[in-house]
C-alpha cells in the first residue's frame, strides 16, 4: 500500500489538466456516505475506487471482519444534466466467527442521476438519483435478490463550509429471503477546504423495517480528500458505529480520477 498510493498520485498528475478544457470542477462521490449532486461533463468518464475497506463488527452475538478490495464506481456524463453510474466490488473477504470464511464478489448497482437545478450554477445544487442492484454477489455476500431505491442529493453553501444532505428511500430484501420491505437512510455532511485538502464530518442513520426485526443504525463519520491536479483525488475515511445494529468501526482509503 505504501508503494501503491504514490504511484497512483503520479499517474493522476500525468494526465492533462481538465481545467484547460473548460470542464466543471472535479467532484467525486467519495469519500463518505453523503452523495454530492454534481453531474459529470458530457462524454467524460470518472472512476472512483476503494483501494481497501475494512469493517469490524464486535458484539456478543456477532463477530466479523469484512474486507472489500477494489470496489469501484464508474460514472459517465450523458447530457449536461444527466449521468449514468455503475458500481461493483470484485473482491470481498468475510471472516465471521459463526459462519466461517467467505470470499467472493459483490452485487452490481446501476443508477441514473439527474440535476434538478442547473449544475453549472453557483450556490445550491440539487439532484435526484434512482438505482437498482442486481444480485451478482457470491452467496452470503450480497442482498440476495433485486433491490433498489431513490435518493435526493443536495449541497448548500454555509459560510466557509459546504452542507450536504442525502435522504434516501430503499426497497430492501427480507431477511427470510422472500419478499421486500422499505428502508430509510439519511446523511448530513459538513465539509471545509484547506487548499488541496478537504475535511468533513458526517452523521448517518438508517432504519431497516424488516418484518422479522426492525433495525436502527447510526454512525459518526470522518472524511478527508486530497486533490491531485484538476482531475483526481486521494481519500480516506473512518466510520464509528453508534448503535448496537451498526458495525463498530469502518476504515477505508481510495482514489478517484476523471478522464
Amino acid at each position: 500500500m505504501r508503494r501503491l498510493l504514490p504511484t497512483l498520485a503520479l499517474m493522476l498528475l500525468a494526465v492533462p489538466s481538465a481545467k484547460a478544457q473548460g470542464l466543471r470542477p472535479f467532484c467525486a462521490d467519495r469519500p463518505g456516505k453523503a452523495t454530492p449532486p454534481c453531474i459529470l461533463d458530457v462524454g467524460h468518464v470518472q472512476i472512483e475506487t476503494g483501494l481497501a475497506d475494512v469493517v469490524f463488527l464486535r458484539q456478543p452475538d456477532a463477530h466479523a471482519t469484512i474486507y472489500t478490495i477494489g470496489a469501484s464506481e464508474f460514472r459517465v456524463g450523458l447530457t449536461p444534466r444527466l449521468e449514468a453510474e455503475a458500481a461493483w466490488a470484485p473482491l470481498i473477504v468475510d471472516h465471521d466467527r459463526d459462519l466461517g470464511h467467505r470470499t467472493g464478489v459483490g452485487d452490481l448497482t446501476l443508477g441514473l442521476r439527474g440535476a434538478l437545478i442547473a449544475p453549472d450554477g453557483d450556490g445550491s445544487a440539487v439532484s435526484l438519483e434512482g438505482f437498482v442492484t442486481a444480485p451478482t454477489a457470491t452467496h452470503g455476500l450480497g442482498a440476495g435478490g433485486w433491490t433498489g431505491g431513490v435518493r435526493l442529493q443536495a449541497q448548500l453553501p454555509l459560510g466557509p463550509f459546504a452542507l450536504g444532505l442525502t435522504p434516501e428511500v430503499d426497497v430492501v430484501r427480507n431477511a427470510s429471503g422472500h419478499g421486500t420491505h422499505p428502508g430509510w437512510v439519511g446523511v448530513a455532511a459538513l465539509s471545509h477546504g484547506f487548499g488541496k485538502l478537504t475535511l468533513g464530518v458526517e452523521a448517518w442513520g438508517a432504519v431497516d423495517d424488516d418484518p422479522a426485526r426492525v433495525t436502527h443504525q447510526a454512525s459518526a463519520d470522518l472524511t478527508a480528500a486530497y486533490a491531485v491536479g484538476d482531475n483526481g483525488q486521494l481519500d480516506a475515511g473512518v466510520n464509528i458505529g453508534l448503535t448496537r445494529d451498526t458495525p463498530d468501526l469502518e476504515m477505508y482509503v481510495g482514489v478517484a480520477h476523471r478522464f
